[in-house]
């Protein structure tokens, strides 16, 4: 109890550090007095600019972090899989392409783009799940589907992309996570559908630990289970679909988070659906103020950077521990 007390005050120290750091560093530097003067008594241009540019941005981070991670984290639960995540398996592909499709041809629907985008993510979701079950759900059939789709819908993505000038600019926007054109009406969508999918994942925890018994034993107990799957899932889509329509397409997240989860707070559902909540925004907020400063003027993708953390990390996690997924 006391590691897992530890880790959430670290990661929650390490977040809040993070987002003050990335609000006072860029191209507009303040001190964190003045940026907590200027955000309380408005009376610093600066800070202003702050405000209306960088800070949207912010917030899209931390919530696109928590809620890919916590996506991950309920797909892995669903099918028992430690490598389940919406990038490999295709709903973030999915969700991607719908979003191009809403913003190229119908912009005035934009408020209601993480809704077709969750239709989206659970065509693709629906599609891997059909095509990989063969008397029973195999891990590496379903990885391997997974990976087909998603294969799919990113060209499918990048097809209507390059047909004209407006489709590129969606296309790029969706897929390379720079989140420079981010507004408070973005933020004003993913907190809205973000905070819906995050409160409902947290109140099926239960759900998620029975899961982790046989179909046997938990249809004996009178449990539903493919009625808990089904729902699960779902709101796995639904926070994964929201992420990928208003901040993009990130690799490893819902792979990553969850693994370093087990590793310090375990296996409870309870403790790991907001301990990776946080370590996933946590992670989002760094790659993106890295990719703001770290070659100043220039801007990289908060995408690549995450895929050169998360890559080697991974495999480095991987390497150093036998715990995968309560193993």
């Amino acid at each position: 109890m006391y590691k897992k007390m530890i880790s959430f005050i670290a990661v929650i120290t390490l977040l809040i550090g993070a987002t003050i750091y990335s609000m006072i560093t860029g191209s507009i530097e303040v001190t964190a007095g003045e940026l907590i003067a200027g955000l309380f008594g408005g009376m610093n241009e600066n800070v202003e600019i702050i405000k209306d540019l960088r800070l949207p941005r912010i917030i899209i981070s931390l919530f696109a972090g928590a809620a890919l991670a916590v996506s991950g984290v309920l797909l892995q639960a669903v099918l028992r899989n430690p490598l389940a995540e919406p990038g490999i398996i295709g709903v973030s592909s999915g969700a991607g392409f719908v979003s191009i499709i809403m913003i190229t041809f119908f912009p005035a629907l934009y408020f209601y783009t993480p809704l077709f985008s969750f239709i989206g993510g659970m065509i693709a979701f629906l599609l891997v799940y059909m095509f990989s079950w063969k008397s029973g759900l195999n891990p590496l059939r379903m990885i391997l589907i997974g990976v087909a789709v998603n294969a799919l819908f990113t060209g499918l993505s990048e097809f209507l992309s390059s047909q004209n000038a407006s489709s590129m600019m969606s296309g790029v926007s969706v897929t390379s996570s720079t989140l420079t054109m981010t507004t408070w009406s973005d933020v004003e969508i993913i907190a809205l559908y973000g905070s819906i999918g995050l409160i409902i994942a947290f109140l099926v925890y239960a759900w998620c630990n029975h899961l982790g018994l046989k179909d046997k034993t938990l249809k004996n107990l009178g449990f539903n289970v493919n009625r808990a799957r089904f729902i699960i899932s779902v709101i796995a889509v639904l926070l994964a679909s929201t992420a990928t329509a208003i901040a993009g397409m990130f690799a490893f997240i819902g792979l990553l988070i969850p693994h370093i989860g087990r590793t310090l707070v375990g296996n409870d559902h309870k403790l790991l659906i907001p301990f990776s909540a946080l370590a996933g925004a946590l992670l989002i907020v760094v790659a993106d103020t890295l990719g703001r400063t770290i070659a100043d003027p220039i801007e990289i993708p908060a995408s690549i950077i995450m895929a050169i953390i998360g890559g080697p990390f991974l495999i480095f996690m991987l390497r150093k521990s036998d715990r995968i997924y309560g193993n």
